[in-house]
């Protein structure tokens, strides 16, 4: 089961207010606890910090904002000696405009090799005034920033399909290819258990760059048809740096692939290319037993012809929390438990978000003045982004922050009602959501009825589904408005108190 840190959010180890490494450390202990097998930390390379990390100015060093790189190797170290893995988000798309490349590519003139680098072009209409093609940004606006030359008049344009400040990289040229398998040895060879590969789909540009034919877009909006994403040529690019990460037998190469056409997806798990790839449909999917049973097929589906294993997760650090997706409140985090119990029942990889265990809300009504992801500005203040999902995690005491930092406030407030929801209280009550994933995780780990790589569907009632894995595991998801019986055998865990062999609505019960 791989632990997803936000680092930001995790734990403040130096008091300035943003979580970093010797937070995640210090709470080591607690993941153990949890029944962590690898952490997946998202970005902490050295940035500007234009967009959480994904703006990276130098690839292989830590940033100081998380403590350096005697950060990370105390980390991986202390981790290492409790058998967790450590993976890193790495970011191949694009990089800072405060990377070295980029700065001089603005210097340089065009068609020099530095510009060579990115993707620059000349403008389209009078004196190039209008961008090269018509795709937006994913945060709102063109995917076109024009540079000024020397000598003070408008040049070239730039193609960042995220925030301007993320300019994206030219990987038809050699030296980007080698000087990302640079980053990789680099880290690697620190110890790095591998890597999440983000916008995974992305790098290999089409042809020309035409126009697009739809151009509305948002974060987390994707269309197969897309052209700033998923071109065949991706493929090239994953195959070398299986490569790479082949000469590192503990390494693990994942991917976020957001391509819904099964074998398309499938292509990316291709046995020389990623080891595994998110598969999004579950994150994706309403609380009802049609959609969940359709989104665990699809799951397994795409990825059966080649082999590899699914993923599962229900959220991170750019979807809605689950427990606000699914109705917020207690019906909310009855069926973010619930869930929880499905997705662990599930052959493959799991995936967990910080706070997920905690049973956190989104928190959608930060003050405007708080709120610090790219998306609020670059929406003209339309789209409130995704810090909601962001908030730290409150760890203990009875008021904010709740030892989530020595400071007087953290990067995002947390809300003052969360004193319920601490680790602290949390680890004292035994009917817990942290509890529950406690247990869980744990038999999950060590039971013999969660063998097997595959699932059988069992008839069952309307807004319910119910599943069995080779090993003898069944898993009952009662969906519906009321109660329902549960099939015989006996009841190994539940997500909510059962009477009379009767799972109530908005739960989740594995028998054995």
């Amino acid at each position: 089961m791989f632990y997803q840190v936000y680092p930001r959010s995790f734990a403040d180890s130096d008091g300035d207010g943003v979580g970093d490494l010797g937070g995640v450390r210090e709470k080591i202990g607690y993941l153990e606890l949890l029944g962590v097998d690898a952490l997946w930390i998202c970005p902490v390379m050295r940035s500007p910090q234009a967009d959480g990390g994904y703006d990276v100015s130098d690839p292989r060093d830590i940033d100081p904002l998380f403590g350096g790189l005697a950060a990370l190797d105390e980390l991986i170290a202390e981790a290492h000696d409790r058998e967790i893995k450590v993976t890193m988000d790495l970011v191949p798309n694009h990089t800072s405009v405060e990377h070295p490349w980029f700065t001089a590519a603005v210097d340089a003139a065009p068609g020099s090799p530095e510009r060579a680098r990115y993707i620059f072009r000349d403008g389209r209409g009078k004196d190039g005034a209008e961008p090269p093609n018509n795709w937006p940004s994913i945060f709102g606006g063109p995917a076109w920033t024009r540079v000024t030359d020397r000598d003070g008049t408008p040049g070239q344009w730039y193609l960042h399909i995220f925030a301007p400040e993320q300019p994206d990289l030219n990987w038809d040229n050699p030296e980007v290819a080698a000087d990302f398998e640079k980053t990789l040895r680099f880290w690697l060879d620190r110890g790095v258990d591998g890597f999440r590969i983000d916008v995974a789909h992305g790098m290999a540009k089409p042809e020309g760059l035409p126009d697009m034919a739809r151009v509305e877009t948002k974060m987390l909006v994707h269309d197969d048809d897309d052209p700033r994403f998923n071109n065949p040529g991706v493929h090239a690019i994953h195959r070398r740096i299986r490569t790479i990460i082949d000469e590192y037998p503990h390494a693990v190469a994942i991917g976020e692939v957001w391509v819904d056409d099964n074998t398309r997806f499938g292509e990316y798990v291709r046995p020389d290319e990623l080891h595994l790839a998110f598969n999004f449909r579950l994150a994706e999917t309403p609380f009802t037993a049609e959609g969940v049973r359709e989104a665990i097929t699809f799951s397994l589906e795409a990825v059966s012809d080649v082999g590899a294993p699914p993923t599962w997760t229900l959220s991170n650090h750019d979807i809605e929390r689950e427990v606000t997706r699914y109705g917020g409140g207690k019906i909310g985090v009855s069926r973010a438990r619930a869930m929880m119990m499905v997705e662990l029942a599930l052959p493959g990889a799991v995936f967990v978000y910080n706070g997920a265990e905690l049973g956190l809300p989104n928190v959608d009504d930060l003050p405007e003045d708080a709120l610090q992801d790219p998306v609020w500005e670059r929406s003209g203040h339309t789209e409130r982004g995704r810090d909601g999902c962001r908030v730290p995690i409150p760890w203990e005491g009875a008021s904010t922050p709740f030892g989530f930092t020595a400071a007087e406030q953290a990067w995002l407030p947390i809300p003052a009602d969360w004193a319920d929801r601490t680790v602290e209280a949390q680890l004292e009550t035994l009917h817990s959501t942290l509890s529950l994933y406690r247990l869980a995780i744990d038999l999950r780990g060590t039971r013999p009825e969660f063998a097997g790589d595959r699932i059988e569907w069992y008839g069952s009632p309307d807004g319910c589904l119910a599943f069995r894995r080779p090993g003898g595991l069944v898993c009952v998801l009662n969906a519906s408005d009321g109660p329902i019986q549960l099939p015989p055998g006996e009841v190994l865990l539940a997500s909510a108190p059962i009477v009379d062999d009767r799972l109530p609505a908005n739960a989740a019960a594995w028998l054995v």
